[in-house]
Protein backbone atom coordinates (compact mmCIF):
# COMPACT_ATOMS: atom_id res chain seq x y z
CA UNK A 1 0.00 0.00 0.00
CA UNK A 2 1.84 3.20 -1.19
CA UNK A 3 1.66 5.92 1.45
CA UNK A 4 0.00 8.55 -0.81
CA UNK A 5 -3.25 6.98 -0.53
CA UNK A 6 -3.78 7.53 3.50
CA UNK A 7 -2.97 11.23 2.04
CA UNK A 8 -5.30 10.72 -0.56
CA UNK A 9 -8.26 9.59 2.26
CA UNK A 10 -7.22 12.49 4.78
CA UNK A 11 -8.04 14.70 1.58
CA UNK A 12 -11.77 12.74 0.58
CA UNK A 13 -12.35 13.34 4.76
CA UNK A 14 -11.86 17.30 4.46
CA UNK A 15 -12.73 18.46 1.23
CA UNK A 16 -16.23 15.49 1.83
CA UNK A 17 -16.12 14.09 -1.64
CA UNK A 18 -13.80 12.47 -3.49
CA UNK A 19 -14.29 15.14 -6.12
CA UNK A 20 -12.93 17.66 -3.90
CA UNK A 21 -10.01 15.70 -3.10
CA UNK A 22 -9.47 14.92 -6.34
CA UNK A 23 -8.97 19.00 -6.77
CA UNK A 24 -6.83 19.13 -4.26
CA UNK A 25 -5.12 16.25 -5.15
CA UNK A 26 -4.76 17.31 -9.01
CA UNK A 27 -6.32 13.97 -9.88
CA UNK A 28 -9.46 12.80 -11.40
CA UNK A 29 -11.76 11.55 -9.52
CA UNK A 30 -11.83 7.89 -10.63
CA UNK A 31 -8.34 8.14 -9.42
CA UNK A 32 -9.35 8.81 -6.09
CA UNK A 33 -11.97 6.23 -6.23
CA UNK A 34 -9.83 3.63 -7.02
CA UNK A 35 -7.18 4.74 -3.85
CA UNK A 36 -10.22 4.27 -1.85
CA UNK A 37 -11.37 0.80 -2.89
CA UNK A 38 -7.59 -0.38 -2.57
CA UNK A 39 -7.39 0.78 0.70
CA UNK A 40 -10.93 -0.71 1.70
CA UNK A 41 -9.44 -3.81 -0.30
CA UNK A 42 -6.12 -3.61 2.41
CA UNK A 43 -8.51 -3.33 5.64
CA UNK A 44 -10.90 -5.84 4.46
CA UNK A 45 -13.39 -3.92 5.36
CA UNK A 46 -15.85 -1.22 4.07
CA UNK A 47 -14.69 2.45 4.46
CA UNK A 48 -17.51 4.34 2.68
CA UNK A 49 -21.21 4.15 2.13
CA UNK A 50 -22.09 4.38 -1.33
CA UNK A 51 -25.48 3.33 -1.32
CA UNK A 52 -26.61 7.10 -1.90
CA UNK A 53 -25.88 9.44 -4.82
CA UNK A 54 -22.86 10.70 -2.55
CA UNK A 55 -20.01 8.61 -1.08
CA UNK A 56 -20.15 8.79 2.47
CA UNK A 57 -17.33 8.16 4.83
CA UNK A 58 -18.22 5.27 7.23
CA UNK A 59 -16.24 6.14 10.86
CA UNK A 60 -13.77 3.75 10.65
CA UNK A 61 -12.61 6.05 8.08
CA UNK A 62 -11.90 8.83 10.18
CA UNK A 63 -10.46 6.69 12.76
CA UNK A 64 -7.84 4.95 10.09
CA UNK A 65 -6.82 8.39 8.75
CA UNK A 66 -6.50 10.13 12.61
CA UNK A 67 -3.91 6.99 13.27
CA UNK A 68 -2.19 7.47 9.89
CA UNK A 69 -1.56 10.82 10.09
CA UNK A 70 0.31 10.39 13.59
CA UNK A 71 2.18 8.08 11.77
CA UNK A 72 2.84 9.87 8.92
CA UNK A 73 4.29 12.94 10.74
CA UNK A 74 6.70 10.66 12.72
CA UNK A 75 7.77 9.51 9.53
CA UNK A 76 8.15 12.75 8.45
CA UNK A 77 10.29 13.92 11.46
CA UNK A 78 12.48 10.69 11.07
CA UNK A 79 12.96 11.97 7.52
CA UNK A 80 14.03 15.32 8.64
CA UNK A 81 16.95 13.67 11.17
CA UNK A 82 19.65 15.26 10.56
CA UNK A 83 22.02 13.57 12.84
CA UNK A 84 22.01 11.10 9.73
CA UNK A 85 24.48 12.87 6.67
CA UNK A 86 22.60 12.65 3.62
CA UNK A 87 25.93 13.03 0.72
CA UNK A 88 26.74 12.18 -2.06
CA UNK A 89 26.37 13.60 -5.89
CA UNK A 90 22.85 13.94 -7.78
CA UNK A 91 22.42 14.36 -11.55
CA UNK A 92 19.64 16.83 -11.61
CA UNK A 93 17.94 18.34 -14.93
CA UNK A 94 15.38 20.90 -14.55
CA UNK A 95 13.59 22.66 -17.98
CA UNK A 96 14.94 25.90 -18.22
CA UNK A 97 11.83 27.91 -17.64
CA UNK A 98 12.19 26.24 -14.11
CA UNK A 99 15.67 27.19 -13.26
CA UNK A 100 15.01 31.11 -12.44
CA UNK A 101 11.99 29.71 -9.93
CA UNK A 102 14.05 27.02 -8.60
CA UNK A 103 17.93 27.28 -8.17
CA UNK A 104 18.02 30.01 -5.67
CA UNK A 105 16.38 28.49 -2.65
CA UNK A 106 17.53 25.24 -4.30
CA UNK A 107 21.38 26.15 -3.87
CA UNK A 108 20.50 28.08 -0.46
CA UNK A 109 18.53 25.07 1.13
CA UNK A 110 21.20 22.13 0.01
CA UNK A 111 23.89 24.37 1.28
CA UNK A 112 22.92 25.15 4.64
CA UNK A 113 21.31 21.81 5.36
CA UNK A 114 23.30 19.00 3.38
CA UNK A 115 26.63 20.61 2.15
CA UNK A 116 27.49 16.68 1.90
CA UNK A 117 24.73 15.95 -0.84
CA UNK A 118 25.74 17.97 -4.11
CA UNK A 119 23.77 18.62 -7.34
CA UNK A 120 25.04 19.11 -11.17
CA UNK A 121 22.68 20.96 -12.62
CA UNK A 122 21.68 20.48 -16.17
CA UNK A 123 19.07 21.99 -18.16
CA UNK A 124 17.33 21.35 -21.19
CA UNK A 125 13.69 20.52 -22.47
CA UNK A 126 11.27 17.81 -20.90
CA UNK A 127 11.28 15.05 -23.21
CA UNK A 128 15.35 15.02 -23.65
CA UNK A 129 15.48 15.59 -19.75
CA UNK A 130 13.02 12.44 -18.89
CA UNK A 131 14.83 9.92 -22.07
CA UNK A 132 18.07 11.19 -20.07
CA UNK A 133 16.71 9.96 -16.69
CA UNK A 134 15.20 6.85 -18.58
CA UNK A 135 19.00 5.99 -20.04
CA UNK A 136 20.60 6.84 -16.62
CA UNK A 137 22.22 9.86 -17.83
CA UNK A 138 20.47 11.99 -15.07
CA UNK A 139 19.22 10.30 -11.68
CA UNK A 140 15.79 12.58 -11.43
CA UNK A 141 14.57 16.61 -13.53
CA UNK A 142 12.14 18.62 -13.01
CA UNK A 143 9.99 18.37 -16.13
CA UNK A 144 6.38 18.99 -17.48
CA UNK A 145 4.66 15.61 -16.98
CA UNK A 146 3.37 14.41 -20.01
CA UNK A 147 -0.82 14.57 -20.30
CA UNK A 148 -1.17 10.73 -20.52
CA UNK A 149 1.40 10.78 -16.75
CA UNK A 150 4.01 9.79 -18.10
CA UNK A 151 6.07 5.96 -18.27
CA UNK A 152 4.27 3.88 -15.65
CA UNK A 153 7.75 2.05 -15.29
CA UNK A 154 8.94 6.00 -14.04
CA UNK A 155 8.33 7.55 -10.56
CA UNK A 156 6.43 11.31 -10.72
CA UNK A 157 6.24 13.00 -7.93
CA UNK A 158 3.99 16.21 -8.39
CA UNK A 159 5.28 19.25 -7.76
CA UNK A 160 2.65 22.38 -9.25
CA UNK A 161 -0.08 22.85 -11.58
CA UNK A 162 -0.36 25.69 -13.40
CA UNK A 163 -2.98 27.45 -16.28
CA UNK A 164 -1.83 28.44 -19.17
CA UNK A 165 -2.32 32.04 -19.90
CA UNK A 166 -3.53 34.24 -23.01
CA UNK A 167 -0.88 37.35 -23.41
CA UNK A 168 -1.75 40.44 -25.41
CA UNK A 169 -0.23 43.95 -25.79
CA UNK A 170 -0.21 45.77 -22.26
CA UNK A 171 -2.11 48.72 -23.99
CA UNK A 172 -4.90 46.40 -26.10
CA UNK A 173 -9.08 46.75 -24.27
CA UNK A 174 -10.22 44.24 -26.30
CA UNK A 175 -10.59 40.82 -24.22
CA UNK A 176 -12.46 38.22 -26.60
CA UNK A 177 -10.53 35.73 -28.21
CA UNK A 178 -11.67 35.43 -31.64
CA UNK A 179 -11.40 39.25 -32.01
CA UNK A 180 -7.80 39.51 -30.77
CA UNK A 181 -6.68 36.04 -33.26
CA UNK A 182 -8.14 38.22 -36.14
CA UNK A 183 -6.00 41.12 -34.84
CA UNK A 184 -2.92 39.79 -34.03
CA UNK A 185 -0.65 37.25 -35.53
CA UNK A 186 -0.44 34.32 -33.12
CA UNK A 187 2.86 33.43 -31.50
CA UNK A 188 3.61 30.11 -30.95
CA UNK A 189 4.92 28.46 -28.25
CA UNK A 190 7.15 25.40 -29.52
CA UNK A 191 4.64 22.72 -30.51
CA UNK A 192 7.28 19.86 -29.59
CA UNK A 193 6.79 21.10 -26.22
CA UNK A 194 4.04 19.77 -23.79
CA UNK A 195 2.94 23.30 -23.01
CA UNK A 196 2.83 24.26 -26.94
CA UNK A 197 0.69 21.41 -27.99
CA UNK A 198 -1.84 22.36 -24.68
CA UNK A 199 -1.91 26.00 -26.52
CA UNK A 200 -2.49 24.76 -29.93
CA UNK A 201 -4.88 22.62 -29.17
CA UNK A 202 -6.55 25.04 -26.99
CA UNK A 203 -6.95 27.95 -29.48
CA UNK A 204 -7.91 25.55 -32.46
CA UNK A 205 -10.57 24.58 -30.60
CA UNK A 206 -11.80 27.51 -29.05
CA UNK A 207 -11.06 30.07 -32.44
CA UNK A 208 -10.82 27.35 -35.00
CA UNK A 209 -10.43 28.71 -38.92
CA UNK A 210 -10.63 32.23 -37.87
CA UNK A 211 -6.88 32.47 -36.39
CA UNK A 212 -4.55 33.94 -38.07
CA UNK A 213 -1.52 31.77 -39.30
CA UNK A 214 1.41 31.30 -37.18
CA UNK A 215 4.13 33.76 -38.33
CA UNK A 216 6.47 33.08 -35.70
CA UNK A 217 7.19 30.46 -33.19
CA UNK A 218 9.59 30.14 -30.11
CA UNK A 219 10.70 27.79 -27.53
CA UNK A 220 10.97 30.12 -25.07
CA UNK A 221 9.04 32.44 -22.84
CA UNK A 222 11.08 35.70 -23.04
CA UNK A 223 10.85 35.33 -26.16
CA UNK A 224 7.22 35.24 -26.63
CA UNK A 225 6.69 37.91 -24.19
CA UNK A 226 9.20 40.66 -25.82
CA UNK A 227 7.36 40.53 -29.12
CA UNK A 228 4.20 40.58 -27.44
CA UNK A 229 4.86 43.41 -25.34
CA UNK A 230 6.18 45.18 -28.65
CA UNK A 231 2.50 44.63 -30.13
CA UNK A 232 3.45 42.14 -32.61
CA UNK A 233 1.18 39.62 -31.62
CA UNK A 234 -0.63 37.31 -29.00
CA UNK A 235 0.15 34.05 -27.68
CA UNK A 236 -0.77 31.14 -25.29
CA UNK A 237 1.94 30.51 -22.97
CA UNK A 238 2.80 29.15 -19.17
CA UNK A 239 3.91 32.47 -16.77
CA UNK A 240 6.16 29.99 -14.63
CA UNK A 241 8.72 32.58 -13.95
CA UNK A 242 7.27 35.01 -11.22
CA UNK A 243 7.63 38.57 -12.45
CA UNK A 244 8.85 37.99 -15.64
CA UNK A 245 5.92 40.08 -17.20
CA UNK A 246 7.40 43.40 -15.66
CA UNK A 247 10.51 42.92 -17.85
CA UNK A 248 7.80 42.17 -19.96
CA UNK A 249 4.87 44.64 -20.12
CA UNK A 250 1.75 42.77 -21.43
CA UNK A 251 -1.87 41.98 -19.96
CA UNK A 252 -2.46 38.54 -18.84
CA UNK A 253 -5.73 37.02 -19.25
CA UNK A 254 -6.92 34.23 -17.31
CA UNK A 255 -8.47 32.16 -19.55
CA UNK A 256 -12.09 29.86 -19.45
CA UNK A 257 -11.21 26.34 -18.89
CA UNK A 258 -7.82 27.16 -19.71
CA UNK A 259 -5.17 24.41 -20.00
CA UNK A 260 -3.23 23.25 -17.41
CA UNK A 261 0.57 21.65 -17.06
CA UNK A 262 1.59 19.69 -14.68
CA UNK A 263 5.59 20.06 -13.13
CA UNK A 264 6.94 17.25 -11.67
CA UNK A 265 10.31 15.23 -10.33
CA UNK A 266 10.72 11.63 -12.70
CA UNK A 267 13.03 9.19 -12.03
CA UNK A 268 13.91 6.14 -12.31
CA UNK A 269 11.23 3.95 -9.88
CA UNK A 270 14.31 1.96 -8.23
CA UNK A 271 16.08 5.19 -7.69
CA UNK A 272 12.92 6.72 -5.65
CA UNK A 273 13.58 4.94 -2.12
CA UNK A 274 17.41 6.34 -2.51
CA UNK A 275 18.07 9.01 0.53
CA UNK A 276 19.99 11.31 -1.58
CA UNK A 277 16.88 11.37 -3.70
CA UNK A 278 14.37 11.49 -0.97
CA UNK A 279 15.91 14.31 0.72
CA UNK A 280 15.75 16.07 -3.16
CA UNK A 281 11.80 15.20 -3.47
CA UNK A 282 10.94 16.56 0.12
CA UNK A 283 13.43 20.05 -0.12
CA UNK A 284 11.79 20.63 -3.83
CA UNK A 285 8.44 20.26 -2.38
CA UNK A 286 8.93 22.30 0.46
CA UNK A 287 10.15 25.27 -2.03
CA UNK A 288 6.91 24.69 -4.36
CA UNK A 289 4.91 24.37 -0.95
CA UNK A 290 6.36 27.73 0.73
CA UNK A 291 8.55 29.65 -1.36
CA UNK A 292 6.74 29.75 -4.71
CA UNK A 293 3.41 30.47 -4.26
CA UNK A 294 4.74 33.50 -1.98
CA UNK A 295 6.55 34.68 -5.24
CA UNK A 296 4.02 34.32 -7.61
CA UNK A 297 1.61 36.37 -4.88
CA UNK A 298 4.47 39.42 -4.97
CA UNK A 299 4.75 39.55 -9.13
CA UNK A 300 0.54 39.81 -9.30
CA UNK A 301 0.98 42.80 -7.46
CA UNK A 302 2.37 44.77 -10.21
CA UNK A 303 0.90 42.84 -13.05
CA UNK A 304 -2.40 43.92 -15.47
CA UNK A 305 -4.40 40.69 -15.12
CA UNK A 306 -7.73 40.31 -16.01
CA UNK A 307 -9.70 36.97 -16.09
CA UNK A 308 -11.55 36.32 -19.46
CA UNK A 309 -15.44 35.96 -19.32
CA UNK A 310 -17.01 32.59 -20.27
CA UNK A 311 -18.44 34.06 -23.43
CA UNK A 312 -15.44 35.90 -24.04
CA UNK A 313 -14.24 33.65 -26.82
CA UNK A 314 -17.81 34.66 -28.66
Amino acid sequence: MKMETFSSLAAVLSSGTLAGAARILHLTPSAVSIQMKQLELYMGQQLFDRSGLEVKPLPIAFEMSAVMQKALEQLELLKRDRTYVVEGHVRLGIIESMQPLLLPDLTRIMRSRYPALHLQIQRGKSAELTHAVKAGELDAAVVAQPESGGSSRMHWHFLQAQELALVVPPDEPEQRLTKLFQRYDWIRYDRRTIAGRLATRYVNHHIGPTVQPASVEFDGVRAILSMVSAGLGVSVVQLTEPGIHLNYPVRIQKLHNAPVIRFALVMRKPDAESRPLGTLQSVLSEIFDVHVGKRYQSAEKGALIHRIPNNADE
